[in-house]
């Protein structure tokens, strides 16, 4: 994550006013995806349903980026949220897509 390129403002502010804190929580968050035998893909599928229960759109747009720069294609994150429905209900789902239907309009205008 420390050599990736953060497009979100939000973060980017952080971390010009926290260094050293953000700087921790990019290895944190390298170290423990590297702790297991999950791969990057799937890592950052599964933290994409966490940030959809969560309801946090931030982190719903880093994953959803993340996922797909580690090669997830649209229809494994939509299924990836989808598959949420029955565990935290239908309107956190439709939220979720939305804000990565932000993540798939970005790509098709670059």
């Amino acid at each position: 994550m420390a050599n990736q390129t953060i497009q979100n403002k939000h973060y980017q502010d952080l971390s010009k006013l926290f260094p050293e804190v953000m700087s921790i929580l990019e290895t944190l968050g390298s170290t423990i995806r590297s702790a297991g035998p999950i791969e990057g893909k799937t890592t950052h599928l599964i933290q994409l349903a966490a940030a959809a229960a969560l309801q946090s759109e931030g982190s719903v747009h880093s994953h959803a980026r993340r996922a797909i720069r580690e090669g997830a294609t649209q229809e494994e994150i939509y299924h990836s949220l989808l598959l949420l429905i029955s565990a935290i209900g239908f309107p956190k789902v439709a939220a979720a897509v939305s804000w990565v239907q932000d993540i798939f309009s970005e790509k098709e205008n670059a």
